[in-house]
Order: C-alpha cells, then structure tokens, then sequence
C-alpha cells in the first residue's frame, strides 16, 4: 500500500504574528522627528534615534550645579482620555507631573523622556499623545531628548496604554530649595490649579460610575463643555513663574500639590518645629470640585486628602515681601493669593486649616 506524500506545513511566525509591529514603531519615530526637535533647548547634543539622549549641562553656564530628578505618570487620567478618544493634551499632564516636582526644589528643568506602553501602536493615538509632550516641555523650557515606545500586547488589551515621564533640571547648589531660614510669620501663598490636575481620579471615576454619569454629559451652571472634557483640563506647569520668581531670590520654599492634597504636601518642606496655618477661606476650590464633593457626597477632610482643591502650588515668602510676590505672580498669568502662614508648633500639628467649614461656600 502506498504511504501519502501529503506533509503538513506550518506559517513560519514572525514577531508581527506575535503582535508586535516594528515597522509601524520605526515610521512613528521618524513621523515625531519634528514635532521632537522643535523642543530642542541650550545643552541638548544629537537628535532623537540614538540608543541615548545627549546634554552638555556645561553650555547652561552652571557653576556649582546640583542635579534634581523626577518621574512621575497620569494615573487613571489616561481611562478618561480613552473613554472620551481625546489623546492630545495627557501628555503635557505627563510633563507637568515631573517638572513641576523639579521646580519646587529651585532647579530648572532641562530635559525629559517618556515611556509609552500600549497592546498595539496605533499612530493617530500616539502622534497625539507626543503633541502634548512636546506642548508641556515647552511650557517648562525644557526639552525631549529620548524616550522609549513598547508593544506589550500581552500585558495591555483593547488598546490601553501607559505612560511614564522622567525628568531632569539643574540649580545651583546655594539656591536649592526649601531654604534652612524658614520661620514663624513666614507667608504662604496659593497658585491656583487649572483642575483636577492628575491626582484621585480612582475616586473620580468611583463617583461617575456610583452615580452613572456619563462622560459626555454636561454639569449644570458650567460651561457647555462636558464632565469629560472638564476632567481632562492639562495640569497647569508652574515652571517659569516660579524660577522668575526664585531668581529674584523672594522664594523660601515651595510645595507641588499632588496626591495627598494640601494635608500631606505642604509639610513635606517645613521644619518639625513649625506649623502651617491655613486660612480656609481664602481656599477657592475650582467648581469641579464642588460638584465632586456635592455629587459624590464625600466629606471635606476626603476631599482636602485626595485632591488640590483648588491650590496647585504653595509657596513660602518673608511676610515683608509677600505683597510684592503676589504682584509678581499675578503680573506673569498666575491666579495667585494669600492663603495662611508659618506658625510656630504647639500642638504636634504640621498644618491648621483654621474655618474649614468655609472652604466650601459658594
């Protein structure tokens, strides 16, 4: 009896089969070539393509630098992005995440790079997400020299993504803040957020799912933008105002409010032996907040603990100067006031929101 000649054959698998399309990275690279070198600044060496980022801190004129790192990413913003198809504005939340830590401690940010993970590389989302990068690095005059784009099929699905920024600024080592002269009467002054900034939208998105609200409802007394649209306002980057301000050496200390709102961020850069005191107030939560707080019925110290609450940055001042400092602020587009001041501690408490009760009138 005659065997068959009949074999089976077999695909050959490639790493495309495996969903990973180098072709489609390799035409995103040089697709974001231009939108990457109209970021370049003084010390950046190179261009984007080498297996690393190049920068002569010695063109900056630094003397005696002290080099400040950050890295940071959006959190579950990106799930609001996605729901609402909206991808060109998170990346510049991705920027302010990082530099505006780098700014509080006095230095100058002067180049970035980005990490994006995704299931599949899809270039329209992607090309949006480097607009807003590259839009945030200019807003710090900075620039971005390198990053690195990975097809994780495997560990994201339905074309979810993530992003992570790192940072890295400089100042000179006399000017590195907090300074060691901080004391009671000191003056704290508030800038004011542009939002929800990048920080709680766990419970942001636990409220809109409790209460089923959809993204693209509106809120009433608002503007005709939707609750998603609202939500995915950029972070605001502090960068310029607050080295303007610092050069004229007026700065004693400044705090990033971030996760852990007021309450855990501002004393993170005064001594034990004093106590912030804030005048409630003078908070003036941004209207998202109040409908947060309203809508989702969460208590005022929750509130205070998750989210800025209306105050982006603080930033400490000698009192005889701080009517000065606000003019300052004011005069470069910031919303700024005057919010509480430096105390001495007596009660073991780093910060005293004198008539919280108030933070909340309308």
């Amino acid at each position: 009896m005659q065997k068959s000649k009949n074999k089976t054959t077999s695909k050959n698998l490639t790493y495309k089969d495996a969903g990973v399309n180098i072709e489609v990275g390799n035409k995103f690279a040089k697709d974001i070539k231009s939108m990457v070198t109209q970021t370049n600044r003084l010390g950046v060496m190179g261009s984007i393509g080498g297996f690393g980022g190049l920068f002569n801190l010695a063109d900056c004129g630094y003397k005696n630098p002290i080099l400040v790192a950050a890295t940071d990413g959006v959190g579950t913003k990106l799930l609001i992005a996605k729901e609402v198809n909206k991808h060109d504005t998170i990346g510049i939340d991705l920027v302010a995440m990082s530099v505006n830590d780098i700014v509080v401690q006095g230095a100058e940010p002067l180049f970035f790079l980005d990490y994006f993970a995704t299931s599949n590389l899809k270039l329209n989302i992607a090309k949006q997400i480097i607009k807003g990068i590259t839009t945030g690095v200019k807003l710090a005059n900075c620039a971005l020299i390198g990053g690195e784009t990975a097809e994780l099929p495997d560990i994201y699905t339905n074309n979810n993504y993530d992003l992570a920024g790192f940072a890295v600024g400089a100042v000179e080592k006399n000017n590195l803040l907090p300074k060691n002269s901080l004391k009671a009467g000191d003056t704290i002054i508030a800038l004011k957020s542009s939002g929800v900034h990048s920080n709680g939208f766990s419970l942001v998105r636990k409220i809109l799912k409790k209460k089923n609200i959809s993204l693209n409802q509106k809120i009433k007394g608002f503007s005709q933008k939707s609750i998603g649209a609202h939500l995915l306002t950029p972070t605001k980057i502090y960068v310029k105002s607050i080295l303007n301000e610092h050069k004229l050496g007026n700065i004693k200390a400044c705090a990033h409010i971030t996760g852990g709102g007021l309450i855990d961020n501002l004393p993170r850069v005064i001594p034990n032996s004093l106590t912030a005191v804030i005048n409630g107030k003078k908070i003036k939560p941004n209207k998202i907040f109040h409908w947060m707080k309203d809508i989702g019925n969460i208590e005022s110290n929750e509130m205070l603990k998750t989210f800025n609450c209306g105050i982006g940055m603080c930033i400490i001042v000698e009192s005889n100067k701080a009517n000065q400092v606000l003019k300052n602020f004011i005069k470069q587009g910031e919303e700024a006031s005057i919010v509480g001041k430096l105390e001495d501690k007596t009660d073991n408490k780093d910060l005293i929101i004198i008539e919280e009760n108030k933070i909340w009138d309308k």
